[in-house]
């Protein structure tokens, strides 16, 4: 951890001018202000304020007696690549002077100190997926790259290779700021793909993600593309999951890993009560890791053009089965439930609730299953008791609404919030005219 007289340091060796003091507001978007470098203990002291009912979901009326103050964390001061003369500091949001519970970082604070009283600390390792576009003279939707046309296009190397100016520059980027990437590849969709980086604690795993999302983005812009992190941008193809691996761990070993485990995942029972209670409420975590009307076209039981649609529609677990919700690599549990639109501090925040639900109650996540989900018809599923997440958007909402512990872990300031501007987004939806409706229905009857 800098000092400020290393951080102002940092600032001079590195010709940087201008701070971003960065949050998010509920959905997980960046917000920033541009502070002059010369006031970073400003928004150390202070913090950089802003109008908190001009940000989506802080429960700040214009009347609100107090401003929303971004704090900054000093660990977290680092240049922005990509923007010249610039560095960023993720900020804890303040009101009157202490954290604010409706602030999504602050959220995630709180469950990972219920974590700490253990000794415990939460990894995770995510993998968005994006895709990069283009809109035609008619405003649709295409690949950016107007070769990428395979049917089955997964880890194809012309598709990776006629991207590599982008996804270059986006990597060396990351590696900049100090984030480990290890992998990148072409995705089972036309214009899609992945960058996988190394894990870590789930409070930095998150503030990570959010600068890959402002990296991806911006450095797509400069290019003349759109890089995408919509759920499901295409519907007969697969859509922009974020996988998220977890582990505990007690600052020597992974708490999760156990290497006599009869079953062969290499699971402790510690690792099988915690995924035992992301499965009991995976349907309200749901409404969190997967929160737009788009977000349940990719969660849909089917197909898609390119064969399978690798939607984790199905509430069980299985060795290295990835037509499961939760796929166990071995001595870890993978979630592949969210995706790239969700806020990653309040999805970490609800799992850890999740998982120490099932801790507590020494919760048994029953038998797994290692056969092919996407053959079993529905009666064969409701057979061998396996459940289906939420289809679509109000049916979260509803387990999110009757969820007692997902929604303790939001505080109910912000899970009243959440809750209503979603219920909002689903009415405009259910109100929106398609054109799909339109073709099927304006002759037909």
């Amino acid at each position: 951890m800098k000092t400020v007289a290393e951080a102002k340091k940092f600032l001079k060796d590195n010709n940087v001018k201008y701070i971003l003091a960065q949050f998010v507001d509920i959905h997980g978007v960046a917000k920033v202000k541009t502070v002059p470098a010369n006031h970073l203990e400003d928004i150390l002291k202070d913090g950089a304020g802003f109008a908190g009912g001009a940000i989506w979901g802080m429960g700040i009326a214009p009347n609100f007696a107090y401003d929303y103050m971004a704090v900054g964390d000093l660990s977290t001061l680092s240049l922005v690549p990509w923007q010249p003369g610039y560095a960023r500091i993720i900020c804890d949001g303040h009101v009157n002077g202490k954290p604010y519970e409706y602030d999504s970082r602050v959220v995630l604070k709180k469950q990972i100190a219920r974590l700490a009283k253990h000794g415990w600390t939460l990894y995770t390792g995510l993998e968005p997926e994006f895709s990069l576009l283009h809109k035609d003279e008619n405003g649709a939707l295409h690949p950016f790259d107007e070769t990428d046309t395979l049917q089955k296009p997964c880890y194809d190397y012309k598709g990776i290779t006629r991207q590599a100016a982008f996804l270059e520059r986006l990597t060396e980027s990351l590696q900049a700021v100090g984030m480990d990437v290890y992998q990148i590849d072409h995705e089972d969709a036309n214009g899609q793909f992945e960058i996988n980086y190394t894990y870590a604690d789930c409070l930095k795993s998150a503030d990570d993600f959010i600068m890959f999302k402002m990296g991806a983005s911006e450095i797509a812009n400069e290019m003349g593309m759109i890089c995408s992190f919509m759920p499901k941008p295409f519907s007969n193809r697969p859509g922009n999951g974020m996988h998220l691996h977890m582990s505990i761990g007690d600052g020597k070993k992974n708490l999760f890993q156990d290497d006599k485990d009869p079953s062969g995942m290499g699971l402790s029972k510690l690792a099988r009560h915690f995924m035992a209670g992301i499965l009991a409420h995976a349907p309200a975590i749901c409404a969190l890791a997967a929160p737009t009307v788009n977000s349940y076209k990719r969660l849909v039981v089917g197909r898609s053009l390119s064969g399978f649609t690798w939607a984790p529609a199905y509430i069980t677990y299985g060795l290295n089965n990835r037509s499961t919700m939760v796929r166990i690599p071995y001595g870890r549990i993978e979630m592949r439930l969210p995706d790239t639109a969700c806020n990653p501090y309040l999805t970490a925040a609800v799992c850890i609730a999740a998982g120490l639900d099932g801790i507590e109650r020494e919760l048994d996540p029953g038998q797994g299953h290692d056969i092919n989900l996407y053959d079993l018809s529905p009666a064969e599923l409701k057979k061998k008791k396996i459940g289906i997440l939420p289809q679509n958007l109000h049916e979260a909402l509803l387990a999110l609404e009757n969820d007692k512990v997902v929604r303790d872990a939001l505080g109910d300031g912000l899970s009243s919030e959440f809750l209503m501007l979603k219920n909002m987004e689903w009415v405009d939806y259910m109100r929106h005219v398609s054109d799909w409706e339109i073709n099927r229905y304006v002759e037909f009857y």
